[in-house]
């Protein structure tokens, strides 16, 4: 069988491994890659692809029979086109550089995020910070970890008193959406971050640093590993109406789990 719930934490731990040699590779061309643009606001260096090789052959290396879906081929198509079949084998879903303008830039917010799907349901999430040498790991039923230390959402109850996040997509068109949700948000909450890194954000979340997050455009490479990471660390993940958890839609609401009703009301209520 290509997939067995029993194998979980060694799904895990290769997931960990793989997160580290990616990064490994993004630190290594950091400061003397050739930067490309693809599109408007939207950099990508030979550092994505140097990195996402290191990880697919590592995990499909000793998981020949699973899938993988990387952020690098498959940009520019429609989400649904980057769906596994239904019954199909379990997909590796990874981002090799999560937060790519801020590792351009120099600014240490960036990651290699490692999600396992089975039947469109994430079951493993790793999110590796290089930087600051910071491990978020998690796996359906074992829980959520940063660096090795069982970690929590927080327990704050409202947005009045909540840090909440969001994610912003490059094309200026399609950010105007957000801006005006971003206004109705920032009336209430304490405060608000866009930090340039979904996987981030997630994994803030889920580590009790950000209390929620919202986005009408992430990809399934930028939410598979966090949303059974903030589940598994106690928190509640939907789509924006409401729906179930689906990495392989453009919007979601993750937050605590306290606030998420309230968030959600804000957003259509703007």
């Amino acid at each position: 069988m290509p997939y067995d719930s029993a194998r979980l934490p060694e799904y895990l731990a290769a997931a960990q491994e793989a997160a580290r040699a990616g990064a490994a590779v993004l630190e290594s061309w950091r400061g003397r890659f050739v930067v490309r643009e693809k599109a408007r606001a939207d950099l990508v260096s030979e550092a994505d692809q140097a990195s996402q090789d290191v990880v697919k052959a590592y995990l499909l290396g000793r998981f020949p029979e699973h899938q993988f879906v990387g952020e690098e081929e498959s940009f520019g198509k429609p989400i649904e086109a980057t769906r596994p079949a239904a019954g199909s084998a379990p997909a590796w879903v990874v981002d090799p550089l999560d937060g790519t303008a801020n590792y351009v830039h120099d600014v240490p917010a960036y990651c290699v995020s490692i999600g396992l799907v089975v039947d469109g349901t994430p079951v493993v999430g790793v999110i590796y910070d290089p930087r600051l040498d910071e491990m978020f790991a998690a796996a359906a039923g074992l829980g959520a970890t940063l660096n090795g230390k069982p970690m929590s959402v927080s327990g704050i109850a409202t947005v009045r008193d909540g840090m909440i996040a969001t994610g912003f997509p490059s094309n200026y068109e399609r950010q105007l959406r957000n801006l005006e949700v971003w206004k109705a948000v920032s009336a209430e909450a304490q405060s608000l971050r866009r930090n340039g890194s979904t996987a981030l954000a997630l994994a803030y979340v889920a580590c009790g640093r950000f209390d929620g997050y919202w986005a009408f455009d992430n990809w399934a490479w930028d939410v598979a590993a966090g949303f059974v990471m903030v589940t598994e660390a106690g928190g509640t993940v939907t789509t924006l109406d409401g729906g179930e958890p689906d990495p392989f839609r453009h919007d979601s609401l993750v937050t605590n789990g306290k606030l998420h009703a309230e968030l959600g009301r804000l957003i259509h209520n703007r």
